[in-house]
């Protein structure tokens, strides 16, 4: 099973006037300090705060009329369960969203104004998921997991598309890398449009699933870990299905941040490009501005979310050692 630049255009069709086309623009600051253009994807403009929403629409788009009766769960580090909520309001569906104890509580309250009913489980993800399983057994929800569904996948492959069209030149993508539905979902439109452009997956050290995975050759479980970039966090699933083999096979490089060079992407997109982001969206100028990003020729970053706790970004612009979030 994979997701093509067929089901991505599809889902384009699917989503128009439910999602934003948002802007891309370049950044003189990191073009100066890359030596070539660098590209902003500001896809924290979009509706909810995150790319999410694209994936949630369309995965909602296709339920059947049945399906949608029936409401609809999902685990989520957050973003994820904010854009269903707001799909399911929308369309007029029960959205059940569960989450760990580590989902910060800005994110909590956003899912609260939509009216979805949130869940508290465990520590992880993966203890959130228990409870997914369960509403799905036992109240016969339909489950609209955060990244390994084809249509999810799809959702967020359309901001591939949007890439392509901006930037025709574009040599590299940098994408936040989490689960995969994103990484997996851009990297099908990127190399179906332009097979030479790299697409490179960005994560966190602090408990990378999917690179943990990709190193071991199959999905492995790892330690969730707090973050500056939370919405990274989380497993991908012993049983994936779909996005490790995608990301398997298209991404071109998996590169690793520490706390402080996430911190330093965050600083930068505010203090530089007028930009607050959350710290998911903030790793691919982490990664540029730490100098690991071995790139030449036009650069896109995705800034994929800025659903932050605005307190919090306040201690990091500062200059605030975050202890806490690297203990």
């Amino acid at each position: 099973m994979t997701v093509e630049l067929q089901h991505i255009r599809a889902a384009r069709e699917r989503i128009a006037g439910k999602v934003e086309r948002t802007p891309c623009v370049v950044s003189q600051s990191l073009s100066d300090r890359a030596g070539h253009t660098v590209h902003l994807k500001l896809e924290h403009h979009q509706t909810t705060g995150a790319f999410k929403l694209r994936g949630a629409s369309n995965a909602i788009a296709a339920l059947s009329a049945d399906e949608k009766s029936r409401g609809v769960v999902a685990a989520s580090t957050g973003n994820h369960g904010r854009a269903l909520a707001h799909a399911a309001k929308l369309e007029g569906i029960r959205a059940v969203i569960c989450m760990s104890r580590l989902v910060p509580e800005n994110k909590l309250d956003a899912i609260r104004r939509l009216g979805a009913d949130i869940r508290i489980i465990g520590n992880s993800q993966d203890d959130a998921q228990q409870e997914v399983d369960r509403l799905v057994a036992e109240e016969g929800l339909v489950m609209l997991p955060p990244f390994d569904h084809p249509d999810i996948v799809a959702g967020q492959g359309t901001l591939g598309l949007e890439i392509m069209e901006q930037v025709p030149d574009t040599a590299a993508v940098l994408v936040p890398l989490s689960g995969g539905g994103l990484a997996a979902g851009v990297a099908s439109a990127v190399k179906g449009v332009s097979p030479r452009t790299k697409v490179i997956g960005i994560s966190m050290a602090r408990g990378a699933a999917m690179k943990a995975s990709l190193d071991a050759g199959r999905p492995v479980q790892v330690e969730e870990l707090p973050t500056l970039a939370d919405s990274l966090g989380g497993g991908i699933g012993l049983d994936n299905r779909l996005t490790f083999a995608m990301c398997r096979g298209l991404l071109d490089d998996v590169i690793l941040l520490a706390e402080d060079e996430i911190a330093a992407g965050i600083r930068h997109a505010y203090e530089e490009e007028r930009e607050i982001v959350e710290g998911a969206g903030a790793v691919g100028m982490g990664a540029l501005l730490a100098g690991k990003v071995g790139v030449s020729g036009p650069t896109v970053l995705i800034l994929s979310g800025r659903n932050i706790d605005m307190g919090l970004h306040r201690r990091i612009v500062c200059g605030e050692a975050i202890a806490e979030r690297a203990a």
